[in-house]
């Protein structure tokens, strides 16, 4: 008789445990025991770092535990381990389980039982601590959250490390401590800094800088765990908040207790529902060994010899690359080859005369170069800093002092790099330069002629591509150091490693490993793999030595053509010591380049030839001598700046002698301004800061109308002006979410859905947590699709897929907004249509919010708003709307006509209105304008010019609009420069900074872009402000020879406007003479007074226009090949055949590999998403194939004309042709869009004929889709349905050009037929997985990594949605946006009739598939969008839309609750409509089962793969729970086992969920609760006849026949 489950856990509580002792990390019997009789179970976990073990007895008591680093070394450490646990307790025969992120292939090597982590971790949290409301489980490289409260739900970190095991590890290492060592720093802290936790680069990024600048060590450990939490909650709860019991797993968060508490502070845990299990960090362990069911027994002697039997077997995950070097001989040749280049040098003894000194104080390095009068080397130092830039510079000095002959003198000192401001104060060096300009002048002594000079340090990297000797164009790495040194000092640490040793290993190693060319951390994990695999260390070495060059080249350069290097190019940083890195760039760009001797050491050569340059002949330092730097002290002070609303923290370092060094002020440190010197010139940031936000509010309590909440957000950085009018107008009191700081963010940490959006999106979850605080009586975040045209040239005038629908996802997401008194309006309105706006409103503000307060949600106050009221104030808030832009507009020609007459510099900071936010710009306008610039937004210039048509990209999207019209004005002035702020995670701006780089260089302007996110160090936004007035000043200067030379006059404005819409004219300046007053700023400042003739204002500016190639009907005659992308293989296969025979000679290029992936990622921004890149690398892989004649070539490509890049693919593809040299291949767009201007009168797809025998080829292509899948999983002969699929698929390509609309119904009908005669086994005993998402991820399996076969090899079966439903949702559109936005009556006739011609085509397959045995009919698209109606609104248009939206409840509703959401990273409509309704769906739904999974070239197939299987074993663990709350009185009682599913012993009935009225499909409270047991033998199972009932009723609503 089986023990019922509270018996069970009686008897577990009564055994006495076994007494351990510990030893380091082993826990081992106190006393021997005897353990041959008992029934143990082992439970192995290997994590992405460490391998730990635990076995327990059958009443789950611990008898022996122990852990161990692998480093990488999986084999090694385990094989050592069972070694170690056999000489303590023997070798007893166990049942073994195997679970982690490295089990995986562990367990398939040793034919042992795998277990997901979420089960073995839900397991041990159900038996051992089971009060749990949430799990947080931090692994070395991993990290979880589980939900206990409804069901189980796991979350669990995607293509990122960020914030995990190793994150703490690699920020310990930069503290030069241990974890623990940082966890005793952290209690010291007093003050919390924000660091970011996204990736160890970012944060790497912002705790150096901390520690250059002398913040207190505890401090900055303690920020450290607090960025871990805050990455924790934010990346991975995405809107579900963490309450209740939550249990705190996994080595970090057992044996940090610092980090616990960051943890306890976030989530406002209180002591009582903290769980700290003991043994926390064996949790995964022990659950692994309690959930295998595996009979198999082995012992451990039996599992050393498998380890010691692999020998060097190795995986195939991770693909391989060529060695370095073929053999040593070419490795001795590269060394010749490369140690002849030296620089001139001289010996430091015995020198008489003046030395100059140039101390490089960079990111983690100091180096210093001491030269003589001649220029000749006579020293250098190279060393880590250890965090104390000033510590080391006074043990440099020291050193060079000590070492300095008699006679010598020290002539003049120059710092550079990130500690050059501290080390003039502290040291009293003469002068600082920006590190571009060092290595510049280092580099020209080396070689004269030098053209390219790439530097790759700690964590910068500097290209600089030179002419005549001036630095021409400048690229440097945006907010975070990917690829850069020390991601490989890192890793070689954490190999034990020195990094020489592990340069050198990688110039040995036989097949490196591809690591990509993304983000650093997303190599992370392929690292780890590649390691598990079996790849050695030199492998991963040469690896990394390859990913650091393709990022340089693709990611920072964005390098198409390698002849941009020239012929003289010089690489430098101490990355490049490294002969592997060297070796790799040559290897990679074709090319011998040059390397000093002295690579590491360039930028203090570089500044020590500047320190000679300016000494003069007869200079002297000022520099501090021995006695002085040895007594030098510092005293440290922090007090908080109050001149703005930053409120920045400051830290002063006091040197005494009134020299002081601030730090931590974003913008008092402006180069070569003297203190106490005010820069007059405007900033326009302030003054549209205050012509926004400073309006005049009804007081709250005499407003007649009540009050509205609007928060600060988003685009109310646009539109505020008119909303506060409006509700103004019609008596509301206006409440404005406060002013955005760091914790705005925190405060909406909890409903953030997505861990990819934007910081601005992120942002106004707290603004809404703040506007919930003050009460309004309703809160006000319209969506608004389309801003009001400005530019009557551009395409259209969308906003982005974020600002359009980000209102609704927090509605779905931020639970305080669902109170039942709490009323939040976030509808579509037609904010461009006038008339159209005054009736949504009065809908919205009037009749809505009656209705509304009636039933309790808001406060209604005053008397109803007519009509009237709502015209009335609409025209007012219209005329302020007009008013508000005409000030920015004359704003901006004042400050242009200040800069004029100061003969000053302006910057015009471009970016979106929400950058005027002070927290996402972070200042960067106040730093700006501290280096004595004006400073203008682009909306204060956008009116001046218009940009010259066609422009390359498709100009969609308003505000981008305004950026280009920007660009075009700043490259017709002399006195303007042009910087872009770009937020992360921005996708469209991946388009945009391309575009506005193009216009700028065309006229030789220099493109900076700034990244904003989170992250609020500016030290590379210094280094690019600072380089970029560097080339300005060498610009201005050649600007005053040629006009003083008369070889350039003023240029006449060509269409400029001023603010009132007339015409600016020709300066009168004739041979006036300008003198630098004391006024003079920024880069004109830097010249000396003399009298000079004016320098032009206008230039000639060059067109940046595209001219685009069209494919004319002479192409078409001579038989052009088309070359077109795979994007669905399916039915593009139909699709080509109709091509040609249409007669257009179409090629559907093959699936996409790695080297079109590798392609795409050379030629399209890398900030981009997946989809653009596959697109563009499939069709330039083909072109530069050499296959075909690309005189007699074109492309095919779609377009769809929305607001989703996909309209901008053709762009891509042009830039990616012109950049390849082929800008002659036409681009023919396949679009039903107008105003596109994509005429090709070669190519025309638009017959009846060609569109019916279309619309035939999809339909095939989704039935036999559905098809195949439905029964794959379940053939009784094994790969029966793939053939059948073959024969039915070549006859339909052989007849589909031709067939009429009879024979089409009849091979569809022999499809259905042939399909359901397919002899199948175990028909649906197999879990149903739905897979949704971007439509190109969705149905290319390269782009997905084979999802459909991954989801069948575990033993499911894919439900994938059809093709066709995209198209029909695109022509719902003007039907379903009527009501919101108003659409035109002839646009909604013609679409419902294309829509009831593809439904009505559809109809007679629907009616095959009712009658069939085995298949569903198709849903109407009217059916799906009320679906999704209940969600979010169906104006959600952009990408896949509110679709994605109603598949997966479609999914739900049939049958399918288990789902992955496949999207590109970063897929900005996917975060609304597929990451923001996950949570809302939950609700409905409980059984639903979603998992997101993003897809990019950086990310871990092993990772995608781990959260796929995590995501099917939730499902089956979900079912098996189902079956036995209700009918049985254990779960071992009631088990349905398919003997071929490849996941052993899991449940594998399709989960049927929950009926509509909410009760369990197969639960029946009356049922008779007698025993009822399984017969494996018979395979009789015995029910009684309710239960039976329940079971029909289950199947018939799963669709089983």
């Amino acid at each position: 008789m089986a023990n019922h489950a509270a018996s069970t856990q009686a008897q577990v509580m009564a055994a006495k445990p076994v007494e351990l002792r510990q030893l380091g990390a082993e826990l081992y019997p106190a006393n021997r025991i005897d353990l041959s009789h008992m029934d143990l179970r082992l439970g192995i976990d290997v994590g992405s770092t460490t391998v730990k073990l635990a076995v327990i007895d059958a009443s789950g008591r611990l008898i022996y535990a122990n852990y161990e680093r692998h480093h990488t070394d999986v084999r090694a450490t385990a094989r050592e381990l069972f070694a170690r646990a056999k000489a303590v307790i023997g070798n007893p025969s166990m049942r073994v389980s195997i679970t982690g992120s490295g089990g995986m292939l562990l367990a398939k090597w040793l034919d042992l039982e795998f277990v997901q982590e979420v089960i073995a971790s839900k397991r041990a949290v159900e038996t051992l601590i089971p009060q749990t409301d949430c799990a947080i489980e931090l692994g070395g490289e991993d990290a979880k959250i589980i939900y206990f409260d409804n069901g189980i739900e796991q979350r669990m970190n995607g293509t990122c490390a960020g914030g995990t095991g190793a994150f703490i590890d690699q920020m310990a290492s930069l503290m030069k401590t241990d974890a623990s060592g940082l966890n005793d720093l952290a209690r010291e802290a007093t003050h919390i800094y924000p660091i970011a936790s996204r990736c160890g680069v970012f944060a790497k990024s912002d705790v150096q800088p901390l520690l250059n600048e002398g913040a207190a060590p505890a401090d900055i450990a303690a920020s450290i765990f607090q960025a871990v939490a805050n990455q924790t909650v934010s990346g991975l709860a995405c809107g579900h908040p963490i309450r209740g019991y939550v249990a705190f797993l996994g080595g970090p968060l057992q044996y940090l207790s610092e980090l616990r508490h960051r943890f306890y502070v976030t989530l406002k845990l209180d002591e009582e529902h903290r769980v700290i299990p003991q043994n926390a960090h064996l949790f995964v362990a022990t659950g692994a060994a309690l959930a295998g069911e595996s009979d198999r027994r082995v012992n451990f002697q039996e599992v050393v010899d498998a380890l010691t039997n692999l020998k060097d077997t190795q995986g195939s995950e991770v693909a391989r690359l060529e060695p370095l070097f073929a053999d040593e001989a070419a490795y001795q040749e590269f060394k010749k080859r490369h140690d002849a280049q030296v620089v001139p040098k001289g010996r430091l003894e015995g020198y008489r005369g003046r030395v100059f000194i140039g101390i490089d104080a960079g990111s983690t390095t100091m180096k210093a170069a001491v030269v003589g009068e001649a220029g000749e080397l006579l020293y250098t130092w190279y060393d880590n800093n250890n965090g104390d830039i000033l510590g080391t510079a006074k043990k440099i000095m020291d050193d060079i002092y000590d070492r300095l002959p008699e006679g010598c003198a020290i002539g003049h000192v120059t710092t550079t790099g990130y500690g050059e401001g501290i080390l003039i104060e502290a040291l009293r060096a003469d002068s600082g330069e920006i590190e571009t300009v060092a290595h510049l002048r280092g580099a020209k002594a080396f070689v004269p002629d030098v053209d390219f000079i790439l530097d790759i340090g700690g964590q910068d990297m500097k290209c600089l591509q030179v002419k005549d000797g001036v630095i021409e164009h400048i690229m440097l790495n945006e907010a975070c150091s990917a690829g850069c040194g020390s991601f490989i000092a890192s890793f070689a640490d954490s190999m034990k490693m020195d990094v020489r040793e592990f340069a050198q290993v990688a110039t040995k190693a036989h097949m490196p490993v591809d690591l990509g060319s993304r983000c650093t951390v997303f190599m992370n994990s392929r690292v780890k793999q590649a390691q598990k695999e079996g790849a050695t260390i030199g492998d991963v070495a040469a690896g990394l030595s390859y990913s650091v060059i393709k990022n340089a080249l693709f990611k920072v350069i964005k390098l198409r053509d390698f002849n941009e290097i020239g012929d003289h190019c010089i690489v430098q940083g101490g990355t490049f010591m490294s002969d592997a890195t060297l070796r790799a760039f040559e290897l990679l760009t074709g090319r011998d380049v040059i390397r000093p001797d002295i690579a590491g050491t360039m930028g203090a050569y570089g500044a020590a030839l500047l320190a000679r340059d300016r000494a003069g002949a007869t200079g002297v330092s000022t520099l501090l001598d021995k006695e002085a730097i040895d007594n030098l002290e510092v005293k440290l002070t922090n007090t908080h700046c109050r001149i703005c609303p930053n409120s920045c923290l400051l830290t002063i370092n006091d040197f005494g002698g009134g020299h002081r060094f601030i730090t931590g002020n974003r913008c008092e440190k402006g180069a070569g301004r003297k203190r106490g010197k005010k820069n007059e010139a405007p900033n326009l940031f302030a003054f549209k800061n205050k012509l926004l936000f400073d309006r005049e509010s009804l007081p709250k309590e005499t407003a007649p109308r009540g009050t509205v909440g609007i928060p600060r957000a988003l685009n109310m950085y646009e539109n505020y002006p008119f909303w506060h009018t409006f509700f103004t107008q019609l008596g509301f009191s206006v409440i404005l979410s406060d002013q955005t700081t760091a914790k705005t963010y925190d405060k909406g940490i909890e409903s953030m859905p997505s861990e990819s959006a934007c910081y601005p999106a992120k942002l106004s979850h707290g603004h809404i947590m703040n506007l919930l605080e003050k009460d309004p009586d309703f809160i006000w975040m319209p969506c608004i699709r389309w801003e009001r045209k400005e530019d009557e040239s551009a395409t259209n005038h969308y906003n982005c897929p974020i600002v359009m629908s980000y209102p609704q996802a927090l509605g779905l997401n931020v639970d305080e907004l669902s109170a039942p008194n709490v009323e939040y309006l976030a509808p579509f309105i037609p904010y461009d249509k006038k008339s159209e706006l005054k009736r949504r409103l009065y809908e919205l503000i009037s009749e809505q919010r009656e209705k509304d307060a009636a039933a309790g949600k808001g406060r209604f106050c005053g008397d109803h708003i007519t009509r009237a009221e709502i015209d009335a104030a609409v025209d007012a808030a219209w005329q302020t709307d007009i008013e508000f832009k005409d000030a920015m507009h004359r704003a901006g020609d004042e400050t242009l006509a200040w800069i004029e007459a100061h003969d000053a510099h302006g910057i015009v900071l471009a970016g979106r209105p929400y950058h005027n936010d002070p927290e996402i710009n972070h200042a960067i306008p106040e730093l700006v304008h501290s280096f004595g610039f004006a400073v203008l937004t682009e909306d204060s210039v956008a009116h001046k010019m218009l940009p010259e048509r066609p422009i390359r990209v498709v100009d969609q999207w308003m505000f981008h609009s305004r950026l280009y019209r920007a660009a075009r004005f700043v490259a017709s002035r002399n006195d303007l420069d042009l910087i872009q702020l770009f937020s992360f995670g921005c996708g469209l701006d991946a388009l945009t900074t391309d575009q506005v780089q193009e216009i700028l260089e065309a006229s030789g302007k220099i493109y900076t872009m700034l990244k904003v996110d989170q992250v609020s160090n500016l030290g590379a936004a210094r280094i690019r402000i600072r380089s970029l007035m560097a080339a300005l000043k060498e610009q201005r200067a050649e600007l005053e020879r040629a006009t003083a030379a008369g070889e350039i006059e003023e240029v006449a404005p060509v269409g400029v406007r001023m603010a009132d819409g007339s015409l600016e004219k020709l300066r009168d300046t004739g041979s006036s003479r300008w003198s630098t007053s004391e006024d003079t700023t920024g880069v004109a400042a830097a010249f000396d007074g003399r009298s000079r003739r004016r320098v032009p204002v206008y230039r000639d500016a060059k067109s940046a226009a595209y001219e685009k190639v069209r494919y004319t009907k002479e192409m078409q005659e001579e038989g052009y090949t088309i070359l077109a992308p795979q994007m669905a293989p399916i039915h593009f296969e139909l699709v080509e055949e109709l091509l040609k025979g249409a007669g257009y000679n179409v090629v559907l290029l093959p699936s996409v590999d790695q080297g079109a992936v590798d392609t795409g990622l050379r030629y399209v921004n890398n900030d981009i998403c997946y989809p653009s890149i596959l697109v563009t690398g499939q069709i330039m892989e083909a072109v530069l194939s050499g296959t075909y004649d690309l005189t007699r070539t074109a492309v095919l490509i779609s377009q769809t004309g929305g607001g989703c890049r996909a309209t901008n693919y053709i762009a891509l593809i042009r830039k990616a042709l012109k950049d390849a040299g082929h800008p002659e291949v036409p681009v023919i767009s396949v679009s039903a869009a107008s105003g596109l201007d994509e005429d090709n009168p070669g190519f025309r797809l638009f017959k009846p004929e060609l569109l019916i025998r279309a619309v035939y080829g999809l339909l095939y292509g989704d039935l036999i889709m559905q098809l195949l899948y439905r029964v794959r999983p379940y053939e009784a002969v094994a790969g029966s349905a793939n053939e059948l699929y073959d024969q039915l698929m070549a006859d339909a390509r052989s007849r589909i050009c031709t067939i009429n609309r009879k024979g089409f119904y009849k091979m569809c009908q022999h499809t259905v037929d042939a399909f359901d005669a397919l002899p199948l086994t175990h028909d649906r005993e197999k879990p149903r997985v739905g897979v949704v998402g971007e439509i190109l991820v969705k149905f290319h399996p390269t782009a997905n990594n084979e999802l459909v076969k991954v989801i069948e090899a575990e033993g499911c079966e894919a439900n994938v949605p059809g093709l066709v439903d995209f198209f029909l949702f695109g022509m719902t559109n003007a039907i379903n946006t009527n009501k919101e936005l108003g659409t035109k009556f002839k646009s909604r006739i013609s679409h419902m009739a294309g829509i009831k011609l593809v439904q009505g085509l559809r109809g007679p397959i629907n009616t095959m598939l009712e009658k069939s045995n085995r298949f569903e009919p198709y849903p109407d698209i009217f059916e799906l969008a009320k679906k999704a109606e209940q969600i979010l609104s169906l104006c959600n248009t952009m990408g896949e839309g509110w679709l994605l939206t109603a598949e997966m409840c479609d999914l739900i509703d049939t049958g399918t609750p288990n789902i992955v959401c496949a999207q590109p990273f970063a897929c900005l409509p996917n975060h609304v409509v597929g990451k923001a309704v996950i949570k809302r769906l939950r609700q409905m739904h409980p059984e639903s089962n979603i998992v997101a999974v993003d897809y990019d070239p950086g990310a871990s197939e092993v990772n995608q793969l781990n959260r796929i299987k995590l995501m099917i074993s939730v499902a089956k663990e979900n079912y098996k729970n189902g079956i036995s709350s209700g009918t049985a009185s254990s779960p071992d009682d009631f088990r349905l086992e398919n003997e071929f599913d490849p996941v052993t012993h899991e449940a594998t009935m399709p989960y049927t969920g929950r009926d509509r009225y909410g009760m369990d499909s197969i639960v029946n409270e009356g049922a008779d609760r007698s025993s009822c047991g399984v017969g494996h033998g018979a395979g009789a199972i015995h029910l009684s006849d309710e239960q039976l009932a329940a079971i029909e009723r289950a199947k018939e609503k799963a669709g089983v026949k």
